[in-house]
């Protein structure tokens, strides 16, 4: 992923440095756990932590050199090897001990469980940032009354703290959804070729996936199943799809015949190379553009899932770059998220204006409710409400309070003035706000 859309830490995760470290890990805990079991000298298992560490200390990096394992892949064509006879560089015979009875796809598969729960432990961060501020400005806006729409269109009253206590429920399901994915993607295979532990003590597996934080893999055959995989996957394009359905609302809301809320316009910001008057929704228009890359990563995700046997390296090219750009592509939204919404405008007088719009109509249903109560049928009760909606938005002037007056002068309604009045109190509309608002953030 570009520098652009990209986050330091989640940006580690996936380097290089990073994927050689947890090679070492596996393979050295394996080696460990070899000696243990009398396969290997344990005196060459202690001695490759031993060299490690201290290559380590005298460097103050990870104690590999990258460009040393990118030139003998060069030739080798494989990176696993390439890896292995560049530690047999720094540790000497001993290193022949490592890798006893395990295959390439024990390391990369679960070298990649590893990133992958890292990664999700970044990202449920992210998703708890974004939770606090959509609770912070739910209350603010608790009972800030707005115009709901269905279908673009007005429709009835609620308010915009609702709007986001409904984003907060959206993304706290999200929420839930990636620490089961996460806990679902977290195995670990130490089962050799074929996953038959011909060549391997399954207590090797189990004593890595100990070290690692890892539950153990029931069926690896030579890989780890991809539907573990698929899921994590489908779980990041759901979280992103939340993304794009907040950042689409607001997008609307700061149109400028709408302008209920706007992003936050810093000082100095720019907004047109031509016009110099213009405040675009640009964060929220490269949030949807965001959604759609990570979502474009679930079908190859999808896909990987029938490999052929019990293994082929299909996949492998499909998560190399999805792995680290839809973890990295995520990251970066949900922070841009978070600041979106924290630093949010919101605007109650315009969203009271263009509740005020249409002079009265959102109480239309109320009013069909009203005359049924007072014993007129459902269908001449729909037919007298729509008759009078239907002559406010025809009314081209102001049309503030037409639709009561409407009613009052219609014959065939034959409610009082009083009754009427009582049904345009905006107020009936948000009675159960404190119900919704406990459902979501409890009592």
């Amino acid at each position: 992923m570009i520098p652009r859309y990209s986050r330091p830490e989640m940006v580690a995760n996936w380097s290089a440095e990073s994927r050689f470290a947890i090679w070492f890990e596996i393979e050295a805990h394996a080696t460990s756990k070899l000696a243990e079991l009398g396969v290997v000298p344990k005196e060459s298992a202690d001695k490759i932590w031993e060299v490690m560490n201290a290559r380590k200390a005298e460097l103050g990096n990870y104690g590999f050199d990258v460009e040393r394992i990118d030139e003998i892949e060069r030739t080798t064509k494989h990176d696993v090897i390439a890896f292995l006879t560049h530690l047999s560089e720094i540790v000497g015979p001993d290193a022949r001990f490592v890798h006893q009875g395990m295959t390439s796809s024990d390391i990369l598969d679960t070298t990649l469980s590893v990133q992958l729960k890292n990664a999700a432990d970044i990202l449920l961060a992210d998703i708890d940032a974004l939770l606090a501020a959509l609770k912070k400005r739910a209350y603010e806006h608790k009972n800030t009354i707005t115009i709901g729409r269905s279908h673009g269109i007005h429709a009835e009253p609620t308010t915009f703290g609702v709007k986001l206590a409904e984003a907060y429920a959206e993304f706290s399901r999200n929420r839930a959804r990636l620490v089961a994915a996460r806990d679902e993607i977290a195995t670990a295979a130490i089962s050799g070729a074929i996953g038959t532990f011909a060549n391997i003590d399954p207590q090797v597996e189990e004593y890595v996936a100990e070290k690692l934080g890892l539950s153990i893999e029931p069926v690896s055959t030579q890989v780890i199943p991809r539907d573990r995989h698929a899921m994590f996957f489908a779980t990041l394009g759901v979280i992103a799809s939340s993304i794009e359905r907040v950042a689409v609302e607001i997008r609307h809301l700061q149109r400028t015949e709408v302008l209920e809320a706007e992003e936050y316009f810093s000082p100095g910001q720019k907004g047109s190379s031509a016009m110099p008057h213009k405040r675009n929704p640009v964060l929220t228009e490269n949030l949807t553009g965001l959604a759609r890359l990570v979502r474009g990563m679930v079908t190859p995700a999808l896909e990987n899932v029938a490999l052929w046997h019990e293994r082929d390296i299909s996949h492998s090219s499909v998560e190399r770059m999805i792995g680290p750009d839809a973890t990295i592509t995520l990251d970066f939204a949900l922070a841009r998220l978070t600041s979106v919404i924290d630093k949010l405008v919101v605007y109650p007088e315009n969203m009271r204006k263009n509740l005020d719009l249409l002079g009265g109509l959102h109480n239309s249903q109320r009013m069909l409710l009203a005359l049924t109560q007072a014993g007129y049928s459902r269908e001449d009760s729909y037919a007298a409400v729509q008759r009078n909606a239907m002559k406010v938005w025809e009314h081209r002037g102001d049309r503030t309070g037409l639709f009561a007056q409407n009613l009052k002068d219609d014959a065939q309604v034959t409610l009082s003035d009083a009754q009427i009045d009582a049904m345009f109190d905006d107020a009936y509309h948000l009675k159960h706000v404190d119900t919704i608002f406990n459902r979501v953030f409890g009592a």
